[in-house]
């Protein structure tokens, strides 16, 4: 079980997430962290700590060793099936460490370097290699092409890493890679100024009314029972084990009777969210929830109480440039959001600012940044992951909701 860690979504080539890279704070460079009993006791009473299967969704992890832990301490209690060990330094000349990775491979697992200058095939370790990153922003694409058919030839997948631009993913795409890592998905493909097509009026419609100081269940009921796919898909939400373990609910207004008016504007807001980037990454809708869910429970420790649920509505649409593949100005004027919810898109809110930039330092792993906002904000850093963590999980279950088809990726 685990606390304090960050982790990365590396993406196929239809842009459907492979597997997580987990990154853990208390480990030295990211790696794997070692902790005492006591230390590991005190973490699972004090904090919300994850299991594997709960960081990376049933997907695939990626987790980095020292050499020393490869050699001596490598925990036994991994599934080789949903991890690939990942090694911290390919070139370390370790004793001991050569017979390791053989040992680790005999159990099932695969092994990954990280190889920026693509020189990995001149390392000892090579021949127990399956796969092999490459820091794409490091190294010249004319490398890399040079060097990509040896690679192949040695059946070693390869995975593009720091792919930040939707250009630099087609790129890569082209030279040969299978994975990549990088939030270029979130990124909009192109600028351009386009009205929302017709069929997502009924769309807009709920994401103004989730951002109302009023509440109308009337109009609301009549949105949703106009399409039959919302309908079932607020339904699915709303039972989703996730978020609701007690009762059946069977319509809107039985839902608002269990759950009130704030929750329900959150979850036509989610309902709004999901169907506007249908055609977009899941992975992008997960980043959405787990920042909507994160800013939420931020607000309530600050103790920040909206109704309309302002800071929800910010994170969940704090994607919305890269769902919609326009700039925030141009999205802003075309949906019926409140002044409040656009301002805070727009940047003009310090408190959803102080948010944004929190979010951004855990999904990059940037832990000083966490700490400088955990003294703005005036919550202790460590409570800080135990929210974050709290709002992986609840993301985790409300994707389980929106995709009837959640496969369990193989590396």
């Amino acid at each position: 079980m685990f606390a304090f860690i960050a982790r990365q979504p590396i993406l196929d080539k239809s842009k459907n997430v492979f597997a997580y890279e987990l990154l853990f704070r208390d480990g030295k460079s990211g790696a794997y962290p070692e902790h005492s009993d006591q230390k590991t006791k005190y973490i699972s009473e004090h904090f919300h700590p994850l299991g594997l299967d709960d960081i990376s969704g049933e997907k695939t992890s990626f987790i980095t060793f020292s050499s020393d832990t490869i050699i001596s301490r490598f925990p036994t209690s991994l599934n080789p099936e949903s991890v690939v060990v990942e090694l911290a330094d390919p070139t370390d000349n370790a004793n001991g460490l050569f017979e390791a990775c053989q040992h680790i491979k005999q159990l099932g697992f695969k092994l990954a370097i990280d190889d920026p200058m693509m020189v990995g095939a001149t390392h000892d370790i090579f021949p127990l290699i399956d796969i092999v990153k490459v820091d794409v922003a490091k190294t010249r694409f004319e490398t890399i092409e040079k060097h990509i058919p040896r690679y192949h030839d040695a059946n070693v997948q390869l995975v593009a890493e720091q792919v930040d631009t939707q250009d630099n993913f087609t790129t890569c795409v082209d030279l040969g890679f299978d994975f990549f890592q990088g939030y270029f998905f979130s990124q909009p493909e192109a600028r351009i100024l386009k009205q929302l097509p017709a069929s997502k009026m009924n769309i807009v419609d709920l994401m103004g009314e989730s951002s109302s100081t009023h509440f109308n269940i009337e109009r609301i009921s009549q949105i949703i029972e106009r399409d039959a796919t919302l309908s079932f898909l607020l339904l699915k939400f709303i039972n989703n084990p996730t978020i609701n373990k007690r009762y059946k609910i069977t319509s809107l207004k039985h839902a608002l009777n269990y759950m009130g008016e704030v929750e329900i504007k959150k979850f036509i807001a989610l309902l709004s969210l999901t169907n506007l980037g249908d055609e977009k990454p899941l992975e992008i809708i997960h980043m959405s929830l787990v920042r909507a869910k994160f800013f939420d429970l931020l607000a309530e420790r600050r103790g920040i109480k909206n109704n309309p649920p302002i800071s929800f509505l910010v994170g969940l649409f704090s994607l919305l440039e890269g769902l919609l593949d326009q700039s925030m100005t141009d999205i802003v004027k075309q949906l019926p959001l409140s002044e409040e919810v656009n301002d805070a898109l727009l940047g003009k809110n310090l408190e959803m600012n102080n948010y944004m930039t929190l979010v951004r330092a855990f999904e990059s792993a940037l832990w000083m940044n966490v700490i400088k906002q955990a003294k703005l904000l005036d919550i202790d850093q460590k409570q800080l992951h135990m929210l974050y963590n709290q709002a992986i999980t609840w993301g985790n279950g409300v994707r389980s909701a929106i995709s009837s088809h959640y496969p369990r990726a193989i590396a």
